[in-house]
């Protein structure tokens, strides 16, 4: 067994002002982003979607934050939030669903490309292929905070998280981050500069993330509020829908290639 390493969850504390190390994960995120995608974008001559890069930033912001917390409400704690609505918008207390930010961002980037002429496809492609920097790095800060952790195991690099009982557990969100960001990241980065057709990025990014995260879920805790539902956990089961999705996508792009 592994000791776990007890990080202080806050990285520095200004007064009242109190920043985390799962807060910077996400900028560090954010940042690897834009720059990874404003060099794509530079790359290929597109001045159209360089104009409104900005505030097509912005809004996939937005979209992000507005489509995780709601999807975390219906997917993970409707019958909570109907009693107590008042907490929905209550982000700081934590509770984010990805494919909920996924779904969100799909959402506003198909709204702001429709609204502004450019190629959904295309510019999914471009941004699509840098996700994973901020998924990995949401699971190191996750394995920071010590929270969700993987299931009881007697693996040698188990670990006993703070809140997670006395027995060792998979690091699962270590396993998250290689898999889930690492990994995918190197696969679509590779991928990227391969000829291909507009949004089969977007299509291999569906399907492998949701691969790897019916992957990982398999030593992951179920989140207590709902546990298992028949033999899977609700992230496998969203997952399935993002591969079916990716699949159903990448069939239309080889359709329209004949």
């Amino acid at each position: 067994m592994l000791p776990y390493p007890h990080i202080n969850p806050v990285l520095v504390r200004l007064g009242p002002l109190r920043i985390r190390w799962y807060g910077l994960m996400y900028v560090l995120g954010f940042v690897a982003s834009y720059g990874l995608v404003r060099r794509q974008i530079e790359r290929s001559g597109d001045t159209h979607l360089a104009s409104h890069f900005e505030n097509l930033n912005f809004t996939l912001l937005l979209s992000l934050i507005l489509g995780g917390r709601l999807g975390y409400v219906l997917f993970y704690n409707l019958p909570y939030y109907l009693d107590h609505p008042a907490e929905i918008p209550a982000t700081w207390q934590g509770g984010m669903s990805f494919h909920g930010a996924l779904i969100g961002v799909i959402l506003g980037g198909v709204w702001f490309c429709a609204s502004r002429g450019l190629d959904f496809w295309k510019t999914a492609d471009i941004y699509v292929v840098t996700i994973p920097i901020g998924l990995g790095l949401g699971r190191l800060g996750n394995f920071i905070n010590g929270e969700l952790f993987g299931r009881e195991t007697d693996v040698p690099w188990a670990m006993i998280f703070p809140t997670g009982g006395p027995h060792p557990r998979h690091p699962s969100q270590l396993y998250e981050c290689l898999l889930e960001g690492v990994l995918l990241f190197l696969i679509l980065w590779r991928a990227k500069d391969r000829p291909h057709r507009p949004g089969a990025m977007l299509a291999l990014f569906l399907i492998a993330y949701g691969v790897f995260r019916i992957l990982a879920e398999l030593f992951r805790e179920p989140d207590p509020q709902i546990g298992f539902i028949g033999v899977f956990t609700m992230g496998q089961i969203l997952s399935l829908g993002m591969i079916a999705a990716g699949l159903a996508l990448a069939l239309l792009i080889r359709r329209r290639q004949q």
